[in-house]
C-alpha cells in the first residue's frame, strides 16, 4: 500500500448489515469497486463491503464500496 493511498478495510457481514440498514440502502445501491483494484485488502471477495477512510485536512471522510467482478 502506498502512503498516499486511503485506507481500505473489509467490513465483516454483521457490521455490513448494520451499516446498510443505518444508511437505508441495499448492496446494489452502493458504488462499485472492481475485484482487480490493487487497493483492496487481501482476501476481498465479490460482494464484500469495503470501507475507505480518506484523511482530508484534520478530518476523516468515510466511503463505502461493493466489490464486483473485474
Amino acid at each position: 500500500m502506498h502512503i498516499l493511498q486511503p485506507k481500505h478495510l473489509k467490513v465483516n457481514e454483521k457490521e455490513a448489515q448494520e451499516i446498510l440498514s443505518k444508511l437505508n440502502l441495499s448492496k446494489v445501491q452502493i458504488p462499485k469497486i472492481l475485484a482487480s483494484d490493487p487497493g483492496l485488502p487481501e482476501g476481498s471477495n465479490v460482494g464484500d463491503l469495503i470501507k475507505i477512510e480518506r484523511k482530508e485536512g484534520d478530518k476523516f471522510n468515510v466511503y463505502f464500496r461493493i466489490v464486483v467482478p473485474a
